[in-house]
């Protein structure tokens, strides 16, 4: 059975939480680097919002990962 939107979001945004705490980066440092917000950057990583393909490139860019990461078991 295909994934629902709302799991999809959360999956992402917990494999970009994954990503950044591997990569031992705080929230506020991903936020500045990928020139995001902050608030923004929590709610994408708790599955709150569904973010641009644009903003996860730049997160993907500043964790120096490929963004496909972010898509591991969907």
């Amino acid at each position: 059975m295909p994934y629902q939107k709302e799991d999809i979001i959360k999956k992402i945004g917990s494999n970009i939480r994954s990503c950044r705490k591997d990569k031992q980066i705080s929230i506020e440092k991903l936020a500045l680097e990928a020139g995001l917000d902050y608030s923004q950057i929590c709610r994408i990583e708790r599955g709150i919002i569904n973010t641009s393909v644009y903003q996860l490139y730049l997160i993907s860019k500043t964790l120096d990962v490929p963004i496909i990461t972010f898509f591991t078991e969907i």
